[in-house]
């Protein structure tokens, strides 16, 4: 493993555990020197981007696998129902927040998360206007179900996420 996958292994797994990430505190967890540390994250930001796509990047590739085709050329209700059916089977945690992590990077990180993430949540202006508030409504309760489980607050029980699932299908019931 090289010294940059252990750094963003380590300060994931910190996040994980609800610790705080900072340069040095990823560098002790790595085994590594602050210099050392820096020499592949100059800066704070630049570590916590870079977890950040780290975690989108593990996210996509679990959402790809659920779409027939490229996020680009799949219709607006199939990526959204790809966001569902993740949010509603995938284990997330504490790390899965990473943009919410450090309150003076939060921008930084919640901006870069929006750009990661629009290719598969953005709804195309020319829907109509209740076909758009339907695929909104969907990917707001797959943010809510993965939001609670990553936060341990109030996450759906099973039997939930079942009715949640048929709420959202419902909602999407007739959309491309």
């Amino acid at each position: 493993m090289n010294s940059k996958t252990q750094i963003l292994d380590g300060a994931l797994a910190m996040l994980q555990d609800g610790a705080t990430v900072s340069l040095e505190s990823a560098a002790r967890k790595a085994g590594l020197t602050k210099p050392g540390v820096m020499y592949h994250f100059p800066t704070k930001e630049a570590l916590m981007v870079a977890l950040l796509d780290r975690v989108v990047d593990d996210w996509e590739r679990d959402l790809a696998a659920r779409l027939p085709g490229p996020v680009d050329t799949v219709a607006p209700g199939a990526r959204v129902r790809a966001y569902l059916d993740w949010a509603l089977e995938c284990e997330v945690d504490q790390g899965d927040l990473v943009m919410f992590a450090d309150p003076r990077l939060r921008e930084q990180l919640t901006t870069r998360w929006v750009e990661r993430m629009r290719p598969w949540l953005e709804v195309p202006d020319d829907l109509p206007p209740d076909v758009r508030a339907r695929l909104v409504a969907v990917r707001l309760i797959a943010e809510g179900t993965w939001f609670a489980e990553a936060l341990c607050a109030f996450p759906p029980e099973a039997e939930s996420r079942d009715r949640l699932r048929d709420l959202a299908l419902d909602l999407l019931e007739g959309i491309a």
